[in-house]
């Protein structure tokens, strides 16, 4: 029974969109913490259980954890948000989740309004390091593998980030859990233990910035758990935090809830964060010249603007970035652009909270340059003050606000949903930044049109205002360079001649180039359900069918009868003729493909501020083009982007800018361990893959005329297959497919002359390792990537029964292995593993990241957990099997959250070619009828080198400090790959599969 009382309580004062069926409840507890609640009926579409069987739930959950707890395993949570890895299209992992229409999660998540900006001076990244404390056991649950282990048995997972002026912690868990969860959570703030062995460990883990920071106070002799609990005490208290609960439960029972758990943190007031001192941001009048780790040249110019936080009605700093950050005709983007002196401008307020702190905004452009921009920094800056003056001419127009207002209503009303941890973190941290009436429409509000207020915040565009940062591969030459404290990057500090200070605080013209932009033809108009007015069979289906399928073009469609939101996602795949068939054709298309994109720029970013987007990349030779967002003017905007290709000629000076990007783009790839060594797999297990320095050396030597001359002949015979999915209806599906043959006049491509990739077909018993040092000679950081090559899907009985082992092994494994190497061993921040499909062949793979071992200990870290899941499988008992199989089973039967989650899942079967668009439900299907005999015997076959079907590939990436002579000590049983080539030539290769 809870105790204390809710001191306010408000059904209705929450504004939501019309179509979101979630009910909102606002309270305040006595101890002054502000709690969401939010009851989704679609978490239990058939009605949420009985109090009473929640609360024997959690009962039981209780007696599990008191049974189960004997010994103190380590864990905690990796806060921040990993990479994505490059690798996952070329592999043929489908975005999104792969799932079908069933259930959703529960989630929660706390804001707590202290952040960087109150670490102490001499413990800079306590912060921090308290969020990561918190994780790490608790009075009630003294476990520190606990809250992790609880959420991962029961399909959950948990994040956590620091900001400069709030900490926010969130969750999701199945449904039936989530008390369990919260009880748990709970705990993060009113007892954690925060244990002075877990510290010294913990330390280890942040990231390295706050790591060294936070080593040398305690070098200094400063007591850190002394400053990290007076940092909780003073911030950790009701008055400082907000809650947000997403459940299937009624409002009333997660009321409850909320009070029963809650109740006992500690009391205390709301404060508004006050500035420790009045000290300017930065020096003005300078420049600083950075030294950059990659090969770019970026101008970043900064200006601090007072705190808008309480003009977000009126938005006027979003006007300014719309305008400065144009990139349509009259725009500074198109202008320079034109020059040839930048690739891209972006502008505004970030959303970071050291550009929206309560102390000031800051409002930044980021300028990519060329090498010709990079002579030009200071025209290009007074190119920027021509454009502000312009804008002080002309006074604040109130169509263009009321454009983006109607954009911004359009969006808030037909808004998709987010993951639910995601969105309640969104919430908590909203419930900070507005008013509670406004806590999900203040992000979209356009309400109040003020141009005095636009006229006043440009008053702050000065050079006397202004920081300029110049990042750059090529440092110029000088001995009068610093180097910065933490990180040890080299740096120089110039003043800006006053003569030059004095042109741009009064520019004597503006270029008549410059000119506001026109306005907007594809903000839609048309909001019309079609779904709404079907009747037939069409309306009924829940997966896409073939509604085409000719020589030139096959389309795959499903009207959206699910979200019933006016989007529509288009999706397409163009084959190219012998576009892949060397590395001169791969070079070649791609310089096509990025001068198209160019051509197609200003039309594509008109088109993307009315939130229909664009997007155009290349998977071998197969052009992608995503036309996607709100339907009423997509096939407009797919005619216009379709005209061009068939006569597209592009103009020498464009070549010579996009060709030196793509120089540099392919120079700076592999910089980072994580992305070099899935790079690596890749390069050995595919039998065509055209390395980055292949490409690079190719590119050097081609002309205009080559390009000029590859352009008809890649475009002379062409194959596409496309969806078409969402509030669209077949008529107009067959419409756009229309569109393409009109501008596709040419011969389909054969299926003979479509490339075709063979992955590697790794020997029985092989045991490969492939050694690279790092790309960035300054790079610490060192990663193993073991590669386990299971089977081509083609062989499988099941696919989908294949999946479900591999991904059941994945559910069990990965916990107890952050667990053991991140937690307790501390090898490194990234701990990770999990399957891998390259070209529909199956692979599992373990990965480390490290700045403080080599490689060779990694893997053999990483071996003999391997080899101790032999004992953790068998100690595994029939009720958590059960759970890791139910955890899985919610994982695979949630419903896709958006139209955007569900379209992502339909393309990856397509590209794939394998047309299993329930695959999420026959994976369900065949995950019922797997025992734990049957993981024991998948992890035997496949994982122990004892088996001769064990087969593995050790990519290595060398971190500048490690030692690379350490690796010639190999095992006999080991072979090395030292010439990929030869390795390659030697070697047998699957079928193509898709």
């Amino acid at each position: 029974m809870a105790v204390g009382c809710v001191i306010f309580r408000s059904d209705d004062v929450v504004i939501k969109s019309p179509n979101d069926l979630r009910s909102y409840r606002y309270v305040q507890l006595e101890n002054g913490l502000c709690a969401l609640i939010v009851h989704d009926p679609e978490i239990y579409p058939d009605g949420a259980p009985e109090p009473s069987k929640a609360l024997a739930n959690t009962e039981e959950e209780e007696e599990e954890y008191e049974d189960e707890y004997s010994e103190d395993d380590d864990d905690d949570k990796d806060e921040e948000e990993e990479e994505e890895e490059e690798d996952d299209e070329v592999e043929g992992q489908e975005k999104g989740k792969e799932s079908a229409s069933q259930t959703k999660k529960a989630a929660a998540a706390m804001c707590v309004g202290m952040g960087s900006f109150s670490d102490p001076f001499e413990a800079q990244g306590l912060a921090h390091f308290l969020e990561h404390m918190l994780f790490m056991g608790s009075a009630d649950f003294p476990d520190e593998n606990e809250y992790d282990s609880y959420l991962s048995k029961h399909g959950g997972s948990s994040n956590a980030y620091t900001e400069a002026e709030h900490t926010c912690y969130h969750f999701e868990v199945n449904r039936e859990f989530l008390k369990g969860a919260l009880q748990r959570f709970s705990q993060f703030f009113i007892s954690p233990l925060v244990k002075i062995d877990a510290m010294e460990r913990e330390v280890l883990a942040v990231d390295s910035g706050n790591k060294k920071s936070l080593i040398d106070a305690m070098e200094k002799g400063i007591n850190l758990r002394k400053q990290i609990l007076k940092l909780y005490k003073d911030n950790y208290h009701g008055g400082l935090m907000k809650l947000v609960v997403i459940g299937g439960e009624s409002l009333d029972v997660l009321e409850d809830w909320v009070l029963e758990l809650f109740n006992s943190v500690r009391k205390g007031p709301w404060v508004k964060p006050e500035p420790k001192g009045e000290v300017p941001i930065w020096k003005v009048g300078k420049l600083y010249r950075l030294e950059a780790v990659k090969d770019v040249h970026v101008l970043h110019l900064s200006w601090t603007l007072p705190c808008l936080r309480q003009d977000y009605l009126k938005k006027s700093e979003d006007y300014l970035a719309h305008l400065i950050g144009h990139e349509g005709r009259g725009s500074l983007h198109f202008f320079l652009k034109a020059k040839g002196w930048v690739t891209s401008i972006s502008a505004g307020v970030g959303n970071e909270g050291m550009q929206q702190s309560s102390i000031a905004y800051i409002f930044s452009m980021s300028i990519c340059l060329t090498d010709s921009g990079m002579e030009k920094i200071f025209e290009i800056i007074g190119f920027g003050y021509q454009y502000f003056k312009l804008l002080h001419h002309i006074s604040p127009q109130e169509w263009i606000f009321m454009e983006l207002q109607n954009i911004g209503n359009m969006e808030f009303r037909f808004a998709e949903e987010q993951q639910q941890d995601d969105y309640a973190a969104e919430l908590s941290e909203n419930l900070f930044i507005y008013p509670k009436e406004h806590v999900i429409y203040g992000d979209y509000a356009y309400k109040e049109w003020d141009a005095e207020k636009i006229k006043n915040l440009l008053c702050f565009f000065t050079p006397e205002n202004m920081r300029i940062d110049v990042l750059s591969k090529s440092f110029p030459e000088s001995q009068d360079f610093q180097y910065e404290p933490w990180f040890g990057s080299k740096y120089t500090e110039e003043d800006i001649s006053p003569a030059l200070v004095a042109l741009w605080r009064d520019p004597p013209e503006i270029d008549v180039s410059l000119h506001l932009p026109l306005k907007n033809e594809f903000i839609p108009c048309d909001f019309s359900i079609r779904a709404s007015n079907m009747h037939n069979d069409l309306a009924n289906e829940s997966l896409p069918r073939c509604i085409l399928d000719t020589q030139l073009m096959k389309l795959w469609y499903k009207l959206d009868n699910t979200f019933k939101v006016p989007r529509a996602n288009t999706y397409f795949r163009v084959t190219l003729k012998e576009a892949y068939d060397s590395v001169k054709n791969c070079v070649l298309t791609e310089l096509f493909m990025h001068l198209l994109k160019d051509e197609l720029n200003e039309i594509i970013y008109q088109a993307g501020v009315a939130k229909l987007e664009t997007s155009i990349a290349l998977f071998s030779d197969k052009l992608e083009l995503k036309v996607y967002g709100f339907n009423d003017k997509l096939p407009v905007l797919l005619s216009r982007i379709l005209a061009i290709p068939k006569s597209f000629l592009p103009a020498e000076d464009r070549f010579k800018v996009i060709k030196e990007d793509m120089e540099r783009t392919l120079r700076n790839a592999n910089m980072k361990p994580l992305s070099h060594s899935s790079y690596l797999r890749l390069q050995i297990l595919c039998q065509s893959f055209w390395d980055v320095d292949e490409k690079l050396c190719s590119l050097n030597d081609l002309s205009f005329a080559d390009l000029k001359a590859f352009i008809p002949k890649v475009l002379s015979q062409v194959h596409i297959e496309g969806l078409c999915h969402g509030n669209l209806l077949k008529e107009e599906a067959l419409n756009i497919s229309n569109i393409f043959e009109n501008n596709f006049p040419v011969q389909p491509l054969q299926y003979e002359m479509m490339h075709k990739e063979h992955v590697i077909n790794l020997p029985s018993g092989a045991n490969l390792v492939r050694d690279v040092r790092v790309k960035n000679k300054l790079e610490t950081n060192s990663v193993v990537e073991l590669y386990f090559q299971i089977e081509p899907e083609c062989w499988a009985k099941s696919i989908a029964k294949l999946k479900a082992l591999v991904d059941l092994f994945d559910e069990i494994v990965e916990e107890p292995l952050f667990n053991q190497l991140r937690t307790k061993e501390q090898l490194g921040y990234v701990v990770e593993c999990g399957r891998r499909i390259t070209y529909r062949v199956f692979g599992f793979c373990f990965c480390v990241q490290s700045s403080k071992y080599n490689p060779v200990y990694l893997q053999g870290r990483i071996d003999s957990f391997i080899n101790g899941l032999s004992d953790l499988l068998a100690g595994l008992d029939d009720e958590s099997f059960e759970h890791y199989k139910n955890g899985l089973l919610a994982k695979l039967l949630e419903k896709d959250t958006s139209l955007a989650c569900e379209s992502n899942r339909f393309w990856g079967q397509i590209v794939d070619k394998r047309y299993m668009f329930d695959m999420s439900v026959k994976e369900a299907e065949e995950l019922r009828s797997i025992c734990k005999s049957d993981i024991v015997d998948w992890y035997r076959t496949y994982l122990l080198q004892s088996s001769p079907k064990c087969r593995r590939l050790a990519v290595r990436v060398w971190g500048c400090n490690a030692d690379l002579k350490e690796a010639e000590a190999v095992s006999q049983s080991v072979q090395v790959i030292e010439d990929i080539t030869v390795f390659k030539t030697s070697s047998n290769f699957y079928p193509s599969i898709c």
